[in-house]
């Protein structure tokens, strides 16, 4: 792969915004959402969590903007972003995993950062992972449980760990015995 084949990495397909004061950003987020539209989510993003039925899953989070495809299978407590959910795309046949959290957020210090997060078709994210801003999860690809998704996922590939890695790049493979 040469350096033009490459994909664009993550942050830059993030928008970044200034900090408007002195303080943090999460400190000033009323100036970067209204506060109503968030509480709605949070509260339609709660409904979504604890719901066993996915139709009623998929028909709530396309009500709070999060693009959902045919038979996406979104599991129990998973999170959307309860700020931007309007920046999720999920596509058909994609599953969530249980206690799954998808970011298109990240307030820091002197800015906030937001970008789209997109779950291609028929992949899949294991329970307990996160999935940063600015992500795409290729189509068939898969994501173990508890992984931190920081970049890309190549369309049919696996990755796992903190952040995570594609299995069977080199030093992936277990050690011979």
């Amino acid at each position: 792969m040469t350096a033009s084949d490459e994909p664009t990495p993550r942050h830059d397909r993030v928008e970044r915004h200034a900090t408007p004061g002195p303080r943090n950003s999460l400190a000033h987020w009323t100036a970067a959402r209204n506060p109503l539209r968030v509480a709605i989510n949070y509260v339609v993003v709660w409904l979504v969590r604890i719901s066993p039925s996915l139709r009623l899953k998929r028909w709530l989070l396309r009500r709070i903007g999060v693009t959902v495809g045919a038979g996406v299978s979104w599991g129990l407590e998973a999170t959307p972003d309860v700020f931007w959910p309007d920046l999720i795309t999920v596509e058909a046949g994609a599953i969530v995993g249980y206690d799954a959290t998808i970011l298109c957020h990240e307030f820091l210090q002197d800015e906030y950062r937001t970008g789209e997060v997109v779950v291609g078709e028929r992949a899949m994210i294991g329970a307990g992972a996160i999935v940063l801003p600015g992500v795409e999860i290729g189509e068939g690809a898969s994501v173990a449980a508890n992984s931190l998704v920081t970049r890309d996922v190549p369309p049919g590939a696996t990755v796992a760990g903190v952040p995570a890695r594609q299995m069977g790049d080199e030093g992936d493979a277990p050690a011979a015995t």
